[in-house]
């Protein structure tokens, strides 16, 4: 029995695969075999600087691969990986500092690895860990070698990995991943939909410091040995249609994405050129939930460049259970449960009804837990368990479910029952064994007895002309005995002069009406890259409430 992921990635060296970085001005592609000589250099380099079994090392640094060779080379050195976020353009130098360094802090790391022009983020204050430049220790390991390397013996308990939960810059945890859990949760996610090492071609965009770009895109293809082609998220957000063509070309089999990634992927399909999709086996979208007609969209618009529908999917997962918690069959395609909106919202009852009826609302089937994964839906008021189409906070417990957060006793009892339970703070429900997924518990708005998904109102406002995609944000405000009334913060395209902001403003109030039957409250117009948003992309609502009560959002 393989019980690390040492073992795995030595194992996966002997296939004649490798990994393509994409992205830069021109690409390479080196063999597994190749990477892993390499990490055990690196390796040997860390382990002269002080890293060893049971500690940390924090990597910050563009998609690249000196980066995943130093990923690579902190678990052979017997070390935990802390993969950071990188800066983003609307953060300010010295934010992107104090929250690097906090993470880097609370991980207790012994040692930062880091690109050279990120180094001052990372390091180098009073209190600091030390920073060594990437370049610096590549060179150094490419002068050495390995013959000092050490291979620390297998522990299938130890962490793998730590990773900062994306949804709060003010009280970060670091969710505990052993060796264990990554390769359960692989390995029960296989059973579902396995990879073929001797076929597939893993293509992602996505960052490393996410669950689902390390764990279930690049970790995957690295201890199956699978061909895998990496590019930096920078990459895609700079040109988002090369992520289909980076499919075509590449002959790409396997990705997953967000729904903005998908969003625009759609958009963008055939404007480079004829596209080849015929491969494509596996192309799901998870991380938040998903919207259907979006996807709906995706699969017809790819359709003329021969992609089958039967790959298209949509799963349902999470860092605190590794990644994977339920996802559907291989070649099953994207399914959806047709419920009535107003049992939904006001009885908790997920009432299936025609697709044609009035008041009729669809949902992203998720698939059926994996092997191993329990999932319960209960009240979140009672924590009493909840029947068929009962709809509730969504618990799991399983052997991929995580420990907890790294010494952070209070937040690891906050999620974790006694009994194992994670509560994931995820409202859905079960139907014929599959998971829905209805939104977050604390971004739900209420108005007179009636829960409001923010995501319902984001998806109607978002097809409004003049409002860019995957940009919008809805949020409930205290309005007294009234409960919560409703405001909606997008971001709008300009310079086109095309759509004036009044007439937009009337026009999202009509959309919100009509998808909802509700008033707003206010209408903020924003221009573009100006909602918060977290490292990996996701909206950041209860960022967004806060700025708007403080007066913090600029205004068009």
């Amino acid at each position: 029995m393989t019980t690390s992921l040492v073992a795995r990635i030595e194992a996966a060296t002997a296939r004649p695969t490798g990994v393509t970085f994409l992205g830069g001005p021109e690409r390479e592609r080196v063999l597994w075999s190749e990477l892993h000589d390499d990490a055990r250099a690196v390796a040997a380099a860390l382990q002269a600087r002080g890293v060893g079994e049971g500690s940390r090392v924090g990597l910050l640094g563009e998609t690249s691969r000196p980066l995943l060779t130093a990923l690579e080379a902190t678990w052979l050195a017997g070390a935990a990986a802390i993969v950071l976020p990188l800066p983003t353009r609307l953060a300010s130098p010295e934010q992107c500092r104090v929250q690097t360094r906090e993470r880097l802090a609370l991980a207790d790391v012994v040692l930062t690895v880091a690109d050279t022009e990120l180094q001052p983020i990372a390091g180098g204050g009073p209190g600091d860990a030390p920073v060594v430049e990437l370049a610096t220790l590549w060179a150094e390991a490419q002068r050495t070698g390995p013959s000092s390397y050490e291979r620390p013996a297998d522990d299938p308990g130890a962490t793998a990995v730590i990773q900062f939960t994306s949804g709060s810059t003010s009280d970060p945890k670091g969710v505990v991943i052993p060796h264990r859990c990554i390769l359960d949760n692989l390995a029960a996610a296989a059973e579902r939909a396995p990879m073929d090492a001797d076929d597939d071609v893993v293509v992602s965009w996505l960052p490393l410091y996410h669950d689902m770009g390390l764990v279930y895109n690049a970790i995957n293809a690295m201890v199956n040995g699978a061909e895998f082609a990496i590019a930096p998220p920078t990459a895609f957000v700079s040109s988002p249609g090369r992520w289909m063509s980076w499919m075509s070309e590449l002959r790409g089999t396997w990705s997953v994405g967000p729904n903005f990634g998908i969003a625009v992927a759609r958009r963008l399909l055939g404007r480079g050129g004829r596209l080849d999709l015929s491969r494509v086996r596996r192309l799901g979208s998870g991380s938040e939930p998903v919207d259907v007609t979006l996807m709906e969209a995706f699969a017809a618009e790819a359709a003329g460049s021969g992609f089958d529908p039967g790959a298209l999917y949509a799963g349902y997962g999470m860092a605190e259970a590794t990644v994977a918690i339920s996802i559907p069959p291989m070649n099953s395609g994207f399914t959806v449960d047709v419920v009535d909106d107003d049992s939904l919202t006001r009885d908790r009852r997920a009432d299936p009804v025609a697709p044609d009826r009035p008041g009729a609302r669809r949902l992203a089937r998720c698939g059926p837990p994996i092997r191993g994964m329990e999932l319960r839906i209960v009240d979140p008021e009672t924590g009493a368990a909840l029947g068929e189409r009962g709809v509730g906070e969504i618990e799991v417990r399983g052997p991929s479910v995580v420990p907890g957060y790294f010494r952070n006793e209070q937040a690891t009892r906050a999620a974790l029952r006694e009994d194992g339970w994670l509560r994931t703070g995820d409202q859905g429900y079960l139907a014929e064994g599959d998971v829905m997924i209805c939104g977050r518990i604390k971004d739900m708005i209420v108005i007179g007895g009636r829960n409001v998904f923010p995501e319902d109102l984001e998806r109607a406002v978002q097809a409004v002309p003049g409002v860019r995609p995957g940009n919008v944000i809805a949020f409930g405000v205290d309005a007294g005995r009234k409960g919560e009334s409703v405001v909606v913060a997008a971001e709008i395209k300009v310079g086109t002069g095309d759509h004036r902001p009044d007439l937009i403003r009337a026009e999202i109030a009509r959309a919100v009406r009509s998808a909802a039957g509700l008033r707003l409250e206010d209408v903020v117009l924003l221009a573009p890259g100006s909602l918060p948003k977290t490292s990996s992309g996701k909206l950041q609502r209860s960022a967004c409430r806060a700025r708007y009560r403080g007066d913090e959002l600029e205004r068009l």
